[in-house]
């Protein structure tokens, strides 16, 4: 199988204060960290794909600890998702590769994780964006965690390329307040409740 040909590593943390109320004393930060790369599949159809998945796990771990310490480190990760945009010249199923990859780089880093890792993927032209959705770490119904984060770059993906994003949070929406179940009351049997 090939070996990974990356482009550019892009790694971008937000801290947010508010969103129109009350000041924070810690912001949340909310961060990314997303490569470039070229697709080995572009402008082809290739019946067996699944092996380029095990090419992709060093570069999900690489991802997962660069964006784990720009926030803090593993402990203070509250929330995480996961996404990838193809370049015009391949195919949605290309992005799907992604997934085990990206979500158990995530969960490997964090440690102890139950909720499923949520994901977006779409097939785009350069300078697409993506809102790749965020769930809280253990579980899936933590209304207070629901959350997205835009990723994308105005050079890329290029026709032959693949971007592959790890996205994390520290907590909860600032002013979250939209009810549903509380972090306190998490049980983290199922990875929903």
């Amino acid at each position: 199988m090939s070996k990974i040909e990356i482009r550019k590593i892009v790694l971008s943390v937000e801290e947010v204060f508010h969103e129109g109320g009350p000041v924070v004393d810690t912001p949340l930060l909310r961060g990314a960290c997303f490569a470039v790369i070229t697709n080995p599949f572009a402008g082809r159809y290739e019946a067996n794909i699944q092996g380029f998945m095990d090419d992709l796990r060093p570069l999900g771990l690489d991802l997962a600890k660069r964006l784990a310490t720009a926030l803090g480190g593993a402990d203070k990760i509250e929330g995480y998702g996961k996404g990838s945009l193809v370049g015009s010249a391949g195919e949605l199923e290309h992005g799907a590769l992604w997934h085990a990859p990206g979500g158990y780089a995530m969960r490997e880093v964090i440690g102890g994780t139950k909720a499923i890792v949520p994901s977006a993927k779409k097939v785009g032209g350069t300078g697409s964006r993506l809102d790749v959705p965020i769930t809280h770490i253990n579980a899936s119904y933590v209304r207070s965690h629901f959350d997205s984060m835009e990723i994308g770059l105005n050079d890329a993906p290029r026709a032959n390329e693949l971007m592959f994003a790890l996205v994390m949070t520290t907590g909860p929406r600032i002013h979250a307040r939209s009810g549903g179940l509380d972090v306190s009351d998490i049980v983290g049997e199922d990875g929903l409740r």
